[in-house]
């Protein structure tokens, strides 16, 4: 595994404490030095920041499974994903692969693939892939190995997710799209139907499975999440059961019953570039104006954080060094990650570098190694 060995000069480099300065970046045995290493590289119109950690990302489902069938290398869909990662500057990316009834590529089956997959290819990724588990929660004849599962997966995170559509299933009535959905899982549209009766009949055994879940979970080490969350109840609900961060809370009382307890809240980045939430939830630009965000996560669209943090910097929401702070240091803090998220000697050599004119990422780097360059930037390293 070769590492770069050199000095970035000449850029507008974002520091912690300090915000944008022209002090030179050392890069050597794939972290951030102290002083000078290397050869000296110009990069004299450039700006340097922390490489983005993308908490939670569904986007990948393309590459993995672009059409029903199509994918019979996973592990080239898994490095396919991997590119576009590095191509948006993204140097740490959750993986947020579904375990749901929906069936297909979010069923059991398939993540237990995708998992596997990640596992494979860690040591051939230059960005460091992080798999993340999003389990529903009215599965209740899958809890008992579950969280065995998890661990020879590798799975550090999990998040509990509930997509049954209770109001029309307490009605009888069928949810929209259900012949689709149906069909895409491999079933008959009356045995899907009577399954997500039967699940929704059980709802009064789901608490005590979760409850019991949580505690081998947390005894394994793994973070865990809950999505969606509706109310200030709701949140005090998993917070009593560990669950300490709360990704894209819907309204503005489970936000602020997050934050009055500590809680890290998660927002999603596409939010912030549309200006709104696709399902009309709580608006993410004024949450983060009230100080009700932790962390921006890609969601399903990649290239997000970073247009959602140069918006809010565009805008005056945050200055440039908060707005960044919540793509970088800030996922750094809810996962986990002392090593990453700011640019410190000593810290991982995780940067993304960016043409200071049109803010495209010229260059990514993960770990000290080059990850993705595109344009004139690449002369300025061979030459």
């Amino acid at each position: 595994m070769t590492m770069l060995e050199l000095t970035l000069c000449n850029a507008e480099v974002l520091l912690p404490s300090v915000g944008l300065t022209q002090e030179p970046v050392a890069i050597a045995d794939g972290q951030v030095q102290a002083s000078s290493a290397g050869r000296q590289i110009d990069l004299t119109g450039f700006l340097v920041l922390p490489g983005i950690i993308d908490l939670h990302g569904d986007g990948f489902e393309r590459h993995i499974a672009p059409r029903r069938g199509a994918m019979k290398q996973m592990n080239e869909g898994i490095l396919s994903v991997e590119a576009e990662l590095a191509a948006n500057g993204i140097t740490t990316g959750v993986l947020a692969q579904f375990y749901s009834w929906e069936g297909g590529v979010r069923g059991p089956a398939f993540a237990a693939q995708v998992f596997d997959a990640i596992v494979a290819v860690k040591n051939s990724s230059v960005t460091d892939l992080i798999p993340q588990l999003r389990f529903e929660t009215h599965m209740l004849d899958d809890y008992a190995d579950l969280a065995v599962r998890i661990k020879d997966w590798q799975v550090p995170y999990v998040v509990f997710n509930d997509h049954l559509p209770h109001d029309r299933l307490s009605q009888g009535k069928k949810p929209p799209r259900l012949t689709g959905q149906a069909l895409k899982a491999g079933r008959n549209p009356d045995a899907h139907f009577q399954m997500l009766l039967d699940m929704h009949a059980r709802q009064a055994e789901v608490p005590a499975a979760i409850e019991a879940l949580c505690v081998e979970l947390e005894g394994l080490g793994i973070r865990l999440g809950s999505h969606d969350d509706a109310t200030a109840d709701a949140r005090a609900w998993w917070r009593e059961h560990g669950i300490r961060i709360s990704e894209f809370p819907e309204t503005l009382e489970a936000a602020e019953a997050a934050r009055s307890a500590g809680d890290h809240i998660i927002l999603g980045s596409p939010n912030v570039v549309r200006g709104g939430s696709h399902k009309g939830n709580a608006s993410a630009v004024e949450l983060i104006a009230m100080g009700l965000c932790d962390a921006l996560a890609s969601d399903y669209h990649y290239p997000s954080p970073l247009r959602a943090a140069l918006m809010l910097a565009k805008s005056g929401v945050r200055d440039l060094a908060g707005a960044w702070d919540l793509i970088s240091s800030g996922p750094a803090r809810v996962l986990g990650l002392k090593d990453r998220g700011t640019i410190e000697p000593g810290k991982r050599a995780d940067l993304v570098i960016l043409d200071r004119k049109s803010h495209r990422v010229a260059a990514t780097l993960a770990g000290g190694r080059i990850s993705y360059m595109s344009g004139d930037i690449a002369a300025r390293f061979i030459s």
